[in-house]
């Protein structure tokens, strides 16, 4: 498979927001997370006890982002998001307000091109380096 297909195919976007494909657990070698839209087959364990991707409000609703909850943005995902912004200069919500303005497909490419390393590989969000040579992440 085209790994540069499956970092930033739709797929990979998560409900909260997350591109998976730019997760530790995605990027690693041995028993790969194929993100939160997959089965929980390999995933980190506090991935498969996720509130969001669990959420009974979502399965109610059948909706595919939490931006179209009459309760957004819930407690738990402004945690995550304030957790990201101040760990690894990264928001969910600002991901989910770019899906619901620009659509998915052109959400999709934005992180392709923001993800890339000059390399080719992936730049980990948890790590801020590529995933192949090591280059740490310079804002695109």
């Amino acid at each position: 498979m085209d790994r540069t297909y499956d970092k930033y195919r739709k797929t990979m976007i998560a409900t909260c927001g997350m591109n998976c494909g730019i997760c530790t657990a995605h990027l690693r070698e041995k028993k790969k997370c194929n993100g939160c839209n997959s089965d929980d087959k390999d995933k980190p364990f506090h991935c498969t006890k996720c509130v969001i991707k669990y959420c009974k409000t979502k399965q109610q609703l059948n909706i595919d982002f939490c931006y179209d909850c009459s309760g957004y943005p819930c407690a738990r995902l402004k945690q995550l998001d304030k957790r990201y912004r101040t760990k690894y200069k990264m928001s969910m919500l600002d991901n989910l307000t770019a899906i619901k303005e620009i659509g998915l497909d052109n959400f999709v490419k934005k992180e392709n091109e923001r993800w890339t390393c000059d390399c080719g590989g992936t730049i980990c969000v948890h790590k801020n380096c590529c995933s192949i040579c090591g280059k740490e992440r310079t804002e695109k």
